[in-house]
């Protein structure tokens, strides 16, 4: 996983998890990788994990089990919508408008290539299920 200046790795692993439940490659009451095992996957500090975990499982994403690891929540697809949904609303969109118009580009060709993405992402998904 290649990380960016922009936001903590942390932040950056927590979102990587998240695409994984909305992917559906880490389902409800599945085990995840442990703090251990993520830290040397990704070749970062375990500790900087650990921050990943507790982070997570305080928006209720994940929970631990003592002595067993932590698994993904019964409502996880869920709260990373409601977590994610907001700050992409508010933030990101505009941003990616505001580049439409500037570059004046028409909106036909964005649904044209937004349509064609969506099917690839969807044959791309099913093919990781």
């Amino acid at each position: 996983m290649e990380f960016k200046d922009k936001h903590s790795i942390y932040i950056q692993i927590a979102d990587r998890v998240c695409e994984k439940i909305l992917q559906g490659i880490f389902k409800e009451e599945d085990k995840i990788p442990s703090t251990r095992e993520m830290a040397i996957e990704l070749e970062v500090n375990p500790n900087t994990v650990i921050r990943t975990y507790e982070y997570l499982e305080q928006k209720e994403i994940i929970y631990n089990r003592r002595g067993i690891g932590y698994f993904i929540a019964a409502n996880a697809r869920q709260k990373v919508m409601e977590t994610l949904q907001d700050p992409f609303l508010e933030n990101t969109l505009p941003e990616i408008f505001k580049t439409i118009l500037l570059l004046e580009i028409d909106f036909k060709e964005v649904t044209a290539r937004f349509e064609k993405f969506r099917v690839e992402f969807q044959n791309e998904t099913k093919k990781n299920s």
